[in-house]
């Protein structure tokens, strides 16, 4: 690859994540321990791993994990022990965020029309469900222990850890998978995004 086009992308790369942060900070609901509805923060590292390739994706996807690392600072801190905080970092940040560099796995270039449609919604989805994942471990092995000892301790101990973990997530990653799902493929989709 030529410098100055790996330059070209590695400066749509830095503002796609820039952007994607400042997205991650209007929040439209945000859940009482952690998490939240964003407006499509998740979006422009979709754009770019389907507009220049997984790779891409995931180096940009994983500049933005750290980034909500430091946007999130506030969420760890409740984290009690080493191995907490440590937890949280990759099964909360790193692991969730940095997924979503790999949107673009399901599109062949070219693809037009249904198959890209397809490809879209594939690709958007199977990360979306990857990040779900990994924030429901995190809430079942880690936060568990924390909420036991809180206000939410008789819900978590009534409905048990996995129960209370797939709901808690949900709550916010639902809406969250279904804003990202229907706008996903009108953004892609606008002319020469691909391109």
């Amino acid at each position: 690859m030529e410098r100055s086009l790996k330059n070209k992308i590695l400066i749509e790369c830095a503002i796609m994540v820039g952007l994607a942060t400042v997205l991650s900070l209007i929040k439209i609901y945000e859940a009482p321990l952690g998490g939240s509805v964003t407006l499509l923060s998740m979006l422009p590292i979709i754009v770019i791993s389907f507009r220049r390739g997984v790779s891409w994706g995931l180096g940009s996807a994983f500049v933005y994990s750290i980034l909500q690392i430091l946007t999130g600072l506030n969420t760890i801190a409740y984290a009690a022990t080493t191995m907490g905080i440590v937890g949280t970092v990759i099964f909360d940040y790193i692991l969730p965020f940095t997924i979503i560099g790999l949107a673009g796995i399901f599109y062949k270039g070219g693809q037009k029309g249904k198959m890209l449609i397809v490809s879209i919604l594939a690709g958007t989805f199977f990360v979306l469900v990857l990040r779900y994942a990994s924030h429901v471990f995190s809430g079942a092995i880690i936060w568990y222990e924390l909420t036991k000892e809180q206000e939410w301790n008789e819900y978590v101990s009534t409905v048990g850890r996995w129960t209370y973990t797939l709901v808690y997530n949900i709550a916010y990653m639902g809406p969250e998978a279904a804003l990202t799902l229907a706008a996903s493929p009108i953004i892609i989709k606008l002319k020469d995004i691909l391109r």
